[in-house]
């Protein structure tokens, strides 16, 4: 940095800035708030050592992975971005599951408003479908709307498919 202000790091830690400052390049001095974060999450000694280890072409994704993620840190100290990760994955899962019955509500009100179908046609669901749609809350509407027959009565029917995003 020579004769120019110093970075965000150099002022915080009050030193002087040179040129070959590996800090420099990432926090400008303009936004100090983000080498702070970053300095008491992980340590200014412990990126400067990240830093040094990288290519010069990946420094600048690692900070700013670094910065998100002790801004996660920030928010939860416990669990940073995974806690975030793992509640966005939970919400998706529960609004697929919420498209589902949803879908299911839709397919058994076409169904009943055909004349009279055959019993091997019947929707069917599970009795773990069913439980699993009764203790999540999911279930709604459906058991008015649905005609829950044994599964072997299931003939040619999918039952309603989960995908777990863990797996």
């Amino acid at each position: 940095m020579g004769g120019t202000s110093p970075c965000a790091s150099c002022k915080l830690l009050r030193r002087r800035c040179t040129k070959d400052c590996i800090f420099a390049p990432f926090f400008p001095s303009d936004d100090p708030h983000k080498f702070a974060i970053v300095h008491k999450v992980f340590g200014a000694s412990n990126v400067s050592k990240m830093l040094q280890e990288l290519p010069v072409q990946q420094r600048a994704d690692a900070v700013s992975s670094l910065v998100y993620e002790a801004n996660a840190r920030m928010r939860d100290p416990v669990y940073g971005c995974v806690g975030a990760i793992s509640f966005l994955q939970n919400q998706v899962s529960q609004l697929q599951m919420q498209l589902a019955v949803a879908q299911a509500e839709i397919l058994c009100i076409q169904m009943q408003q055909e004349p009279q179908m055959p019993e091997s046609q019947e929707i069917t669901v599970s009795e773990a479908e069913r439980s699993y749609l009764m203790q999540n809350n999911l279930m709604g509407g459906m058991p008015q709307l649905m005609s829950f027959a044994s599964p072997s009565n299931n003939v040619g029917q999918e039952p309603l498919k989960r995908e777990s995003l863990w797996t």
